[in-house]
């Protein structure tokens, strides 16, 4: 009775839901995974590349770990779109898991380059998009409307706790095994979150239709034609554009500028997402939010909590203002989605998801990719300081704007 008090009665229904707790266990290990990847993706790059061109194969890696996404989204949309959501998520986590695991192989017999990781960690993204789609496509076939934001909110919540020790454990890792090996745990999560749900049996709720090939004009038609979505999403493209450098820069802030081993790259992360699981968590407890403007607060705020790396200041203050910035960009992606599914036509939520994840897939990326050369010229500090500067100036722009929409609704009011 005491343990039910603790929990907020918004996550009660979901956890009682035997299905849902089978789910999240798996989403849990595969979180895991991807909290470890965040150090060893980038720390492996380090390792096989040559020293002066660290920062530009760091950018390739982390790129290559996610933009390959956008091209699977595109070139498997007219056969992926009519796959259930269930199928999705398992051709998604079955790749993953297979070509992941052969970093490990080729880097234990002596083959592993960097072009060849690059490849192999392009190969292993190619269904990331569709993946991601079936994912949130299933949790809205098993969830009623009233119980999506906090569901999308303890999924999400639980990638961020992944971050909490998968970072940890791959820092320590990277620096008394091998990152190569890390990347080889990450693959097994991945195959643990296949197993688990083909296991598992879901029931047919029927709250989602498997999206119409024939009604349906294409996942970023659909978008345009909602000009709400669409401006969030924009929003959302060069939140996460401007993150991308913050990938490459860090870890190279810490071998180049700290001098520091992997535990101090782990720490920074782990850190990022204790802040980022208990504002997650505190915003999905939440019956009401006004999303557009905790939206834009989140982007001014995770802006200013990058602005102190731009300066010579003690690594403890930038390791606080990392766990700060965890802790304002926590809830983004759970509200952002669950707008989505709120607004998106039920039998084309699918392919509406999945042009999101395409469209964000090269946000990211593209900043990383944009990040090697920029590290490469102006160094790593200074390439995270104006990464926080031009997030902020984001943030300002889209305050602007949404200020400007608030009173052109009120005079349309005033005037009918």
């Amino acid at each position: 009775m005491v343990l039910r008090r603790l929990v907020p009665s918004a996550y009660r229904p979901l956890l009682a839901d035997r299905v849902f707790r089978r789910l999240i266990l798996g989403f849990a290990v595969s979180y895991l995974g991807d909290g470890m990847s965040f150090v060893a993706v980038a720390w492996l790059a380090i390792e096989l590349a040559p020293q002066a061109s660290a920062g530009l194969w760091v950018g390739g890696a982390v790129a290559a770990y996610t933009l390959p996404g956008v091209a699977g989204a595109l070139v498997f949309g007219r056969r992926l779109r009519r796959m259930p959501a269930r199928r999705l998520l398992l051709a998604d986590n079955v790749l993953r898991g297979v070509v992941l695991g052969a970093v490990p192989l080729t880097w234990l017999a002596g083959l592993l380059t960097p072009p060849l990781y690059v490849v192999l960690l392009a190969l292993s993204s190619l269904l990331h998009a569709w993946g991601s789609a079936g994912k949130y496509t299933l949790l809205a076939e098993l969830l009623p409307g009233e119980h999506r934001l906090a569901a999308n909110t303890l999924v999400s919540s639980l990638n961020f706790a992944a971050t909490i020790a998968g970072p940890a454990i791959a820092g320590v890792l990277v620096t008394y095994v091998s990152s190569a090996l890390v990347l080889g745990l990450d693959a097994l999560t991945y195959v643990f979150l296949a197993v688990l749900v083909a296991r598992t049996r879901l029931p047919e709720s029927g709250r989602v239709s498997p999206v119409d090939g024939t009604a349906a004009r294409g996942g970023l038609a659909l978008l345009r034609s909602h000009p709400e979505l669409l401006g969030l999403l924009t929003l959302t493209w060069f939140f996460n554009l401007l993150y991308g450098p913050v990938e490459v820069a860090l870890p190279l802030h810490v071998t180049g500028d700290l001098r520091a081993p992997g535990t101090l790259l782990g720490l920074y992360w782990m850190l990022f997402g204790i802040g980022a699981l208990l504002g997650g968590l505190a915003v999905g407890a939440l019956r009401r939010l006004p999303l557009w403007p905790v939206t834009v607060a989140i982007v001014v705020g995770w802006g200013l909590s990058l602005l102190p790396f731009g300066f010579d200041v003690p690594v403890g203050v930038t390791v606080a203002c990392f766990a700060l910035g965890g802790l304002i960009y926590g809830p983004f992606v759970a509200l952002s989605v669950t707008l989505m599914q709120a607004t998106s036509p039920p039998q084309h939520l699918a392919a509406m998801l999945a042009a999101r994840s395409a469209a964000l897939l090269t946000a990211s990326p593209l900043g990383t990719a944009i990040g090697g050369p920029l590290t490469a010229a102006l160094g790593a500090r200074v390439t995270l300081g104006a990464s926080g500067l031009a997030t902020v100036a984001l943030g300002a722009v889209a305050c602007v704007l949404l200020l400007a929409r608030r009173r052109a609704r009120i005079s349309a009011h005033i005037s009918a």
